[in-house]
């Protein structure tokens, strides 16, 4: 079981300062780079790998999503990519990016996931995605779920996510020019003021409340403490 944790309340005189050093100690956390985090994780420390979850849940929901077309789909497929991370920490190499691996776990349960869903249905073309009474994020949404997904997912990845083209040929198993070539025919796709406004402003296209990511890491564990 991983191990929590806590913050020391004892009503001694030392207990504001023992406060504080934990409190410093789990803020430090976020300055950790991955490989040293895998590290932790691995000897079982639950801030270690709450970072690393915090640190890629945009990215693995911004994935699952451009896949899945489902807010609640993705958000599992993510849960799913974590649990299946960790228990493969071991087989981890340190090689490659750990956020491309990551990604990469996130992009087979998003694809499995729709297999298994009879619910999954496909996606109008974009051309036939509504726009009237419809504003701001939700048009611009609505219009990348027009795509087919082999276009969608690259450009969630390089225009949205804003990974550089060599980042999203290895989070998808692609060659560089694939990526390119992908992220054009969907940007010709896309009417060309969707295109500009999406250029404009793409950071809060799919975005990650912190509700659902508190969710996904609470639930996350909660699944691991049942493997054991």
């Amino acid at each position: 079981m991983l191990e929590q944790t806590r913050l020391s309340h004892s009503p001694d005189a030392s207990s504001g300062l023992q406060t504080k050093r934990a409190i410093d100690s789990v803020q430090s956390f976020t300055d950790l780079p991955d490989l040293l985090l895998v590290e932790r994780t691995r000897a079982r420390e639950t801030r270690a790998f709450e970072t690393l979850m915090r640190r890629y849940n945009r990215r693995l929901y911004r994935i699952a999503r451009s896949i899945l077309s489902d807010d609640e789909m993705a958000e599992e497929a993510v849960r799913a990519a974590y649990v299946r991370a960790f228990a493969n920490l071991d087989r981890y190499e340190p090689a490659g990016k750990f956020g491309a691996w990551l990604a990469r776990l996130a992009f087979n349960e998003a694809l499995t996931l729709r297999r298994h869903s009879p619910a999954a249905t496909p996606t109008p073309s974009a051309e036939a995605v509504p726009t009237e009474g419809v504003e701001g994020k939700q048009q611009l949404e609505a219009a990348i779920d027009g795509l087919p997904e082999v276009f969608r997912t690259v450009l969630v990845l390089r225009v949205v996510e804003d990974l550089s083209g060599v980042e999203v040929a290895v989070c998808l198993g692609l060659n560089e020019t694939t990526v390119r070539t992908r992220l054009y025919r969907a940007q010709q796709r896309l009417k060309e003021d969707v295109a500009r406004r999406l250029r404009a402003e793409p950071f809060n296209i799919f975005a990650l409340s912190t509700e659902r990511c508190d969710r996904i890491v609470a639930q996350v564990f909660a699944r691991i403490a049942d493997a054991r």
